[in-house]
């Protein structure tokens, strides 16, 4: 099941609200005795998470894997891709459980998500390796506050009454991110497939790929030609004189903007 994204956190007793875990979807299906481990875009991914192959009756788990910072205590994104991509690293992993698709033979998706959750409390005890997520009823807000303050990825709106969809999104799942926002230069673009070189403080930054609406392409082509300063392969080089506003999740340990969005241009004074 897909997530809806909205602007800003809410309060609603119609629904419960959940940290986003920073990590990679993770779906988990025991069958006759064997685990396989799956990623959200089907990919199996069992030997690479050994340490949740453990036995127990037939059961589909839904939830986020990820390795928590030992510094900070809350996930890494990171860490969790560097133990994904490693064939040796051994970091040591929390698969946080969200929803509960199947038990014991028996389809869930059916049932209202309370009713899921109340199975998933039954169904599964908590472990260093595998947890079931923690939730608050009605107050948003008061979840959101918490988020910001620890510096978390964001949250998760989920309407208590609402059934698990996978064929399409719905606003019974819904998020929010918990943005970080930037003043960059653009120093170029990619010949290929879209995306502005960010530069931030007279250093690249990354590429901005998302959120530019065709006017504002359509405006930045039209000015820049007379700033090109070099070309190769794969880039055109221009003097990074046009500044942006974007937002992005963090700054990732080598000081690159993770998932940078365009937000609009920032005129100089």
């Amino acid at each position: 099941m897909l997530l809806e994204q909205v602007d800003k956190p809410f309060s609603d007793g119609r629904y419960i609200f959940e940290p986003k875990i920073d990590g990679h979807r993770l779906i988990l299906s025991r069958s006759h005795g064997e685990t396989k481990l799956y990623t959200r875009h089907n990919n199996d991914v069992t030997s690479k998470y050994p340490e949740l192959i453990i036995n127990g009756p037939d059961i589909v788990l839904d939830g986020e894997l990820t390795v928590i910072d030992p510094g900070t205590g809350i996930p890494d994104f990171e860490l969790t891709i560097t133990r994904f991509q490693s064939k040796r690293s051994r970091l040591p992993i929390s698969y946080v459980v969200f929803d509960i698709l199947r038990y014991d033979g028996e389809d869930l998706r059916h049932l209202p998500l309370m009713e899921r959750k109340d199975i998933l409390d039954r169904a599964i005890n908590d472990s260093p390796t595998m947890s079931k997520i923690a939730y608050i009823d009605g107050h948003g807000e008061d979840l959101w506050d918490a988020i910001v303050e620890r510096k978390m990825e964001g949250m998760v709106a989920k309407r208590k009454a609402g059934r698990y969809r996978s064929d399409k999104r719905t606003d019974d799942f819904v998020k929010v991110i918990n943005y970080s926002y930037a003043d960059v230069h653009i120093g170029g673009w990619r010949k290929g497939d879209f995306g502005w070189l960010a530069h931030y403080n007279g250093r690249p930054a990354g590429v901005i790929e998302l959120g530019v609406p065709p006017t504002h392409k359509q405006a930045f082509y039209g000015v820049v030609k007379p700033l090109i300063i070099g070309e190769d392969r794969e880039f055109v080089y221009v003097q990074p004189r046009i500044k942006a506003k974007v937002k992005f999740r963090n700054w990732t340990k080598s000081g690159m903007l993770r998932s940078p969005v365009f937000v609009d241009f920032v005129l100089s004074a």
